[in-house]
């Protein structure tokens, strides 16, 4: 009884990943359209989440890497399962917190890692797995994004130079809108999958399949609707960053961004590679601005990103080691529990701490400023809108140092200010 109470915990913690992943996901696909104004914020986030739920079913490649080529399954018990979860998703809600567009890939295999070395050291670890797997992709794939958006920005910019703006706005958003599309349902065949692999990682520890056994679908199933329902909440303040912080963009680049994303997550589903879609699609919105003449790419909001994912790894493997060492601490069935209530408190506190300056679909896309950079609880002092009500001030929050520099001064949000005064975002 113990241990299907302790496999029915793990699969609903990797379903809360599943859902996390999905709202922290949803700028890849759709940041550009809203920033655009090609597709109304709740309209693009519904058809993100259809489209995601779709994709879910369309390939198991990556499913199979999580869950048999990055851990050793042999050592695999229900605890070490559990206590990755909790350090991806832990990551996850910071960075959405920050409004950062980190790995959620990432944080999972390095709450996963982090876990397993734990518990039995680094024999637990594929360590060739890791590299080939994750390490390698992770260093190419935004490389090769920034260099496709970069060409196809510019052969688009050569191409419909001299026609009007207006005239490039009304024919691109309708190829925007359709390579969006296109982005949600890679983003589905490559990302849902990874909740997919680690339930069955703990199917295979509970002893509920055997070891060479598939992803059965009900599995598949939930995973696909977790993701879709994150999906369609919006994680609007990732959505900010991607669609306002980076780039100032115009549905030219919007489209040639999306179909760069979209073509590098295809690829690297078919082969099974445990690809960061944040990585590039933030790739593909950095190459839409180096292709553009004349567009500006604000690179210090870039450069905190770009740290931000170099920390992802280890800061989630952190996050999973600590509670595995919680759980060993203390002992049995109720040191699961208290990682568990550990999750469940950690989670709620990040989420009040949000609602200090909430970003919705009514303020996604207010202007940003650059030289403000100040983190979203500091910038909680000017007085906000959220959800149509007006938000009363509240003293500044020096929350950066909690998860450092890296993570500080991203995706922040202001509204209309007084005539004489500069608005900030």
């Amino acid at each position: 009884m113990t241990e299907t109470l302790l496999l029915a915990l793990v699969v609903v913690t990797a379903l809360a990943f599943d859902f996390t992943n999905g709202f922290h996901d949803t700028g890849n696909a759709m940041a550009t359209s809203i920033a655009t104004r090609a597709l109304k914020p709740r309209t693009a986030v519904a058809l993100s989440a259809v489209l995601n739920l779709v994709g879910a079913f369309l390939s198991l490649a990556v499913a199979a890497t999580i869950a048999k080529g990055i851990v050793d399954a042999g050592v695999i018990t229900l605890p070490v399962v559990l206590a990755g979860l909790v350090g991806g998703i832990v990551w996850n809600l910071i960075t959405w917190l920050f409004g950062i567009p980190s790995s959620s890939s990432h944080a999972l295999v390095g709450g996963m890692v982090g876990a397993v070395l734990a518990a039995v050291g680094t024999s637990g670890v594929l360590w060739e797995g890791v590299i080939a797997k994750v390490l390698v992709p992770a260093l190419i794939a935004p490389v090769v994004a920034i260099a496709v958006a970069g060409l196809g920005t510019w052969l688009v910019a050569r191409l419909t130079r001299g026609v009007p703006q207006d005239v490039t706005n009304r024919g691109f958003r309708w190829g925007q809108i359709g390579s969006a599309s296109l982005v949600s349902l890679a983003h589905g065949t490559n990302d849902a999958q990874k909740s997919m692999g680690i339930i069955l990682l703990a199917l295979i520890a509970g002893g509920a399949v055997p070891a060479d056994s598939g992803v059965p679908f009900w599995v598949i199933l939930s995973c696909a609707l977790a993701m879709a329902v994150g999906t369609y909440l919006g994680g609007w303040r990732v959505i900010r960053t991607l669609g306002k912080g980076l780039v100032e963009i115009d549905t030219r680049q919007g489209m040639a961004a999306e179909t760069s994303s979209a073509a590098v997550i295809l690829l690297s589903s078919h082969f099974g590679f445990s690809l960061s879609t944040t990585h590039v699609a933030t790739g593909s919105v950095l190459g839409s601005g180096v292709g553009m003449p004349g567009a500006k790419v604000r690179w210090s909001v870039a450069g905190r990103m770009f740290v931000a994912w170099m920390v992802t790894l280890p800061a989630a493997g952190l996050v999973g080691a600590l509670c595995h060492w919680l759980e060993s601490a203390i002992g049995g069935t109720a040191g699961t529990l208290a990682v568990f209530a550990l999750l469940v408190i950690s989670s709620a506190a990040i989420w009040v701490a949000s609602r200090r300056k909430p970003v919705d679909h009514t303020n996604v896309n207010e202007a940003w400023d650059e030289e403000k950079g100040a983190s979203l609880e500091a910038v909680a002092a000017t007085t906000g809108e959220a959800g149509g009500e007006r938000v009363a001030p509240v003293p500044a929050v020096a929350t950066a140092s909690s998860v450092g520099p890296a993570v500080s001064a991203v995706g922040t949000v202001s509204t209309p200010a007084p005539s004489n005064q500069k608005v900030g975002a």
